[in-house]
């Protein structure tokens, strides 16, 4: 028999994966992201497949269609889950990939883009010499330094993604 590494399934408790869904999502929240996309993401996170249908996600977090509709509106425009069709079927499922981490910072990179080109424009108009200017400048100069590490920060995260877990 070979020796199971940290990542091999474990026999599932679902009450303890109920607790590790709530718990994960109030620390997305507190992260910043809403209560309803943050549990509807965790709930697909922990999925065996990584996908869920909507009616699972409801009957697994106990809400409504609805609240599955908006959390994954939310999760979709954040690149956090894609949506899909079950083979054979009109039902929409959504699903989790393994590189959900490197998405949505992808996605911030974009973000963090469009800022710098904001604050720039903050620059010329208020002038580097003011005290508001300097300030956005400032910010201007942060914004290009996380760009620039996160770029370099994601390059061997794919490295180390590929020594740990093989190219997939």
């Amino acid at each position: 028999m070979t020796e199971q590494t940290e990542y091999q399934r474990a026999e599932r408790d679902d009450e303890a994966v109920s607790a590790f869904i709530e718990r994960f999502a109030s620390q997305l929240v507190e992260a910043g992201m809403a209560r309803m996309p943050a549990r509807v993401f965790a709930a697909i996170l922990v999925s065996d497949a990584g996908v869920m249908t909507s009616a699972e996600l409801g009957e697994r977090l106990q809400i409504s269609p609805a609240a599955v509709s908006g959390a994954i509106r939310y999760l979709s425009q954040v690149n956090m889950v894609s949506r899909e069709r079950e083979p054979g079927s009109r039902r929409d499922r959504y699903r989790v990939h393994g590189n959900q981490w490197y998405e949505a910072l992808t996605n911030r990179d974009q973000v963090i883009k469009r800022w710098e080109g904001t604050f720039r424009e903050g620059v010329n108009s208020l002038g580097v010499e003011s005290s508001a200017g300097r300030r956005l400048a400032e910010t201007l100069e942060f914004f290009e330094f996380m760009e620039k590490e996160l770029r370099g920060m994601m390059d061997r995260w794919r490295e180390h993604r590929e020594q740990v877990f093989g190219k997939g």
